[in-house]
């Protein structure tokens, strides 16, 4: 057992002192294992974590998955502790200059007007302070770690303030339209490197258009698929009540249910 006094109330610094007695030698044998790899789809899950709890507005869930959101900060900070790397007092002394750079209305005498003109001065320092020297620095610059959707809203946003992008929501939707019909010649021939393609600019093309529309794609997204599974779960109900297998049925009977499961789920306040 490790030297450690238990509290009523912990701090941050406790955290820090806990989880470097679990990579200790008398700590935990599965925590002194874990490298950076090893543990980088937990930091993913934690994050999707505390978001789930902002969507359900559950503020005693919410506080509970920041602190597994800061655990995995913590812990990667400790790897790195161990190699004499840095420090979490380095983490948070370099946010807080980066905080304060960036914040020139705040923190210095620049004088801003609009939201717009804190952006754009955010953009033009982040560019300075990272060194990009281009806007390409910039699209390249977003982690090709983010989900598709998500990373080619950002590319999208990027280059509209390079002055890249369409004129309005008509435009930008009817760059589908044009996108779709290069899908259709695709599939008549038969290319299916060509097909793979031409879907990626067609869902790209989505994805302007949901930003002009002011739209956050990734969100749409997951509200459909959420929609999809609410009205697959009426369909089968519906299914099983009369007895029957979905896999036996033809698509054109499911198609049946389905429609009838929208008009309940719709004549109950859903979507």
């Amino acid at each position: 057992m490790v030297e450690f006094t238990q509290k009523d109330f912990y701090n941050i610094d406790d955290l820090i002192d806990i989880v470097r007695l679990l990579r200790s030698e008398g700590g935990c044998p599965w925590d002194r294992e874990q490298t950076h790899k090893s543990i980088k789809s937990d930091f993913i899950e934690e994050v999707c974590e505390a978001i789930e709890a902002i969507d359900l507005e559950d503020t005693e869930l919410l506080k509970e998955e920041l602190g597994d959101v800061l655990l995995q900060v913590v812990f990667h900070c400790r790897i790195e502790e161990e190699q004499d790397s840095f420090t979490f007092s380095d983490i948070c002394n370099g946010i807080c200059k980066k905080l304060i750079v960036r914040h020139p209305h705040v923190f210095g005498d620049t004088i801003v007007s609009s939201t717009d003109d804190v952006l754009k001065n955010w953009d033009s320092i982040k560019m300075e302070t990272k060194g990009q020297e281009s806007y390409t620095d910039t699209l390249n610059s977003v982690a090709k770690s983010l989900p598709s959707l998500m990373r080619a809203q950002k590319v999208g946003k990027r280059a509209m303030r390079a002055g890249m992008d369409f004129k309005s929501a008509d435009d930008a939707l009817a760059c589908i339209g044009s996108e779709k019909a290069e899908l259709d010649e695709a599939i008549a021939s038969g290319d299916k490197d060509r097909i793979e393609e031409e879907i990626g600019d067609l869902l790209f093309s989505c994805v302007n258009a949901a930003r002009h529309l002011g739209i956050d794609a990734e969100l749409a997204l997951k509200a459909a698929t959420d929609k999809f599974i609410l009205r697959f779960s009426k369909t089968e109900e519906l299914v099983s009540m009369d007895s029957l297998n979905m896999k036996e049925l033809s698509i054109d009977e499911l198609d049946v249910y389905w429609d009838k499961a929208k008009r309940l789920i719709k004549s109950n306040g859903g979507n």
